[in-house]
């Protein structure tokens, strides 16, 4: 396995270099909507310490980044009167990571909506402004 690049997108959110729409921090970790959601309120979930994903990630971390989850997945059913939520975690490439620090999806899901594509089209920020704010009212 690779090391950790310092240089990945996640960091320098993290380290401030690169904007995002944040919607939740605490001393742990941060969560902010994805730039090509896949659904409507499509959060991720990262660890502020460095890790690649789910084969490093320290046990404490991986603690810290579930629990957070597991909060913010509760404010996303209320904030977007959901049926339920997709959670998904990819490690290294064949198992579909793009990005190498630790992150976790979180997407709310409707009965008989279909995930949207992953095309690597990027949402309007002004809907992405809008879904943080209706999830971190949600969160308060």
């Amino acid at each position: 396995m690779a090391e950790y690049d310092n240089d990945n997108i996640f960091a320098k959110i993290l380290r401030g270099e690169l904007p995002s729409q944040k919607v939740f921090e605490n001393e742990t970790t941060i969560v902010v909507m994805d730039i090509m959601p896949r659904g409507d309120g499509h959060a991720l979930v990262l660890p502020k310490a460095p890790s690649r994903n789910l084969l490093d990630i320290d046990l404490q971390a991986l603690s810290d980044v579930m629990a957070t989850a597991q909060r913010v997945a509760n404010a996303q059913m209320k904030a977007f009167d959901a049926d339920g939520i997709t959670m998904q975690q990819f490690s290294e490439p064949a198992g579909g990571q793009v990005v190498f620090h630790t992150h976790v999806h979180l997407i709310p899901r409707f009965d008989g909506v279909p995930l949207k594509p992953h095309t690597g089209d990027m949402e309007d920020p002004d809907v992405l402004a809008k879904h943080a704010e209706k999830l971190k009212a949600a969160l308060a």
